[in-house]
């Protein structure tokens, strides 16, 4: 049995209390009020306008002479432009009030991302888990405790969106979720959006809210279950019982996934650009959580592997895992560039502005992220040798991971935060928070029960798997495939 060491959990507890403090950090340091984000602003165009005055002197000397009598045409021309500074003045208010809107989304953004992050992993996690057992795959049974350990990441960061959904639809703390502002669906408010009431049938607080709810209670429900059962295989007299009644439900829950993901994509992240949609988006989000949640098997498998708490797992199982890792990311590459490509050569408005926002705001995460996704796997996982190293696996995982975080900032932060946004204090807490809770709930999780499904039957298959192919790689090698 693998025991949870008071080390890591220390190193897990202080990464949620530092993470926690730099949240706090990020909402205290939002602006509280319209004015505050005024005199800001006020303070930026002073400072750009002493800039500008001192380049001004500096180019033109003394070449200043003049200057009163047009001073003095400009005099004479305001109180006939009063009606102009009076609009410029309303302009300036709406434009200080959207900047304070994006500003206090910031913190809350930093946390929707690196939740969503951490909770689609874990989920992912679990889907991958039930399809080997729909699958009944034999290589990765050694590998079911690990997957059952990552998935009880699931129970945290689903109480953490519970919350969240409720502060943006039942508090109204936040504004991420722009379809949510008062008087989107009235046609006598200044603020109805036509497109977006259109969309009334889905899109509307009291549907967004229950169905986020049902979707976390079916994941969270076949993950309890799944768990309590895989267990109980163990030491379940009438085995065969137990295995297909495992099977039979991950069928049914595979089902529910397929749906409840793509439809969990519509609300959680194509909802913050509620004009935009895209047919393929929910397939999109899967390949880029699928390529995550690998690549955190295979880092914990490594771990746990090296503290010799594995020891069914060899060098074929770490070969595979990394197989997937460079499979999905070319998937994930062939997706993204299918969305993009399709809405880009098209040229229609309300389907380019969503990458038109990205790549001019965003331009270097935007550009960073299809190079981390997609080159860095190829040249670091494409030779099958390199595959079973593993630090260069770590190497590779770390990268792919760091992606396909910029991939959901890049898709969060231009709906929530526009052009105010930098990873600083509240993004890096965030993280911090998240991962701590993640190291807490998987290795305690993985020290509670056996490391070893001793009652699959396909364990011995498991154990052996591919182990002679690994060692002899010769003439003779494809027959053991």
């Amino acid at each position: 049995m693998y025991e949870f060491s008071g080390k890591i959990k220390m190193v897990s507890i202080a990464l949620i209390i530092f993470g926690a403090i730099g949240i706090g950090v990020g909402f205290l340091s939002a602006p509280s009020s319209v004015d505050d984000v005024k005199e800001m602003m006020s303070q930026e165009a002073s400072h750009d306008g002493e800039h500008e005055t001192t380049n001004h002197e500096v180019v033109a000397g003394g070449h200043n002479e003049g200057t009163s009598d047009v001073i003095s045409e400009h005099h004479g021309d305001e109180h006939a432009d009063t009606g102009a500074v009076a609009h410029d003045e309303h302009n300036e208010d709406a434009h200080a009030e959207h900047i304070y809107h994006q500003l206090k989304n910031r913190p809350w953004s930093a946390v929707y991302v690196s939740l969503f992050f951490f909770l689609g992993i874990s989920l992912l996690v679990l889907a991958f888990y039930a399809s080997q057992r729909v699958a009944q795959s034999a290589w990765s049974v050694v590998l079911f405790r690990v997957m059952e350990a990552i998935t009880a990441n699931l129970v945290p960061t689903s109480i953490i969106m519970v919350l969240v959904i409720l502060s943006a639809s039942v508090f109204h703390w936040n504004h991420m979720f722009v379809w949510m502002t008062e008087g989107t669906f009235d046609p006598t408010s200044e603020n109805y959006d036509a497109l977006v009431a259109g969309k009334a049938w889905w899109i509307n607080s009291t549907g967004w809210t229950i169905r986020g709810i049902i979707y976390l209670a079916i994941w969270n429900a076949y993950r309890w279950y799944i768990r309590k059962n895989s267990i109980a295989e163990d030491t379940a007299n009438d085995n065969h019982k137990t295995y297909k009644n495992n099977y039979n439900v991950s069928v049914g829950f595979l089902f529910l996934f397929m749906v409840t993901e793509t439809m969990m994509s519509w609300d959680w992240i194509m909802g913050l650009d509620p004009h935009w949609f895209s047919t393929l988006f929910g397939w999109y989000i899967l390949s880029s959580l699928l390529v995550s949640a690998l690549t955190v098997i295979a880092f914990v498998t490594i771990y746990l592997r090296s503290q010799n708490a594995l020891p069914g797992v060899n060098d074929s199982h770490v070969h595979d895992l990394a197989k997937f890792m460079f499979g999905f990311s070319i998937f994930w590459t062939y997706l993204w560039f299918s969305q993009f490509m399709l809405i880009w050569y098209a040229d229609i408005p309300e389907e380019t502005t969503y990458f038109v926002a990205r790549f001019e705001e965003y331009k270097v995460p935007f550009l960073a992220m299809v190079v981390m996704n997609f080159v860095f796997p190829v040249l670091l996982l494409l030779n099958s040798d390199y595959k079973s190293i593993p630090w260069f696996i770590v190497i590779g995982g770390i990268v792919i991971l760091g992606g396909h975080y910029i991939d959901i900032f890049v898709m969060v932060m231009p709906a929530t935060v526009g052009g105010q946004w930098y990873f600083g204090i509240p993004e890096f807490g965030a993280l911090l928070f998240f991962l701590g809770i993640f190291i807490y709930t998987v290795f305690s999780s993985f020290a509670k029960a056996n490391p070893i499904p001793k009652g699959n039957p396909f364990l011995k298959e498991s154990e052996q798997f591919h182990y002679y192919n690994i060692e002899h790689r010769g003439e003779d090698s494809v027959d053991h495939h």
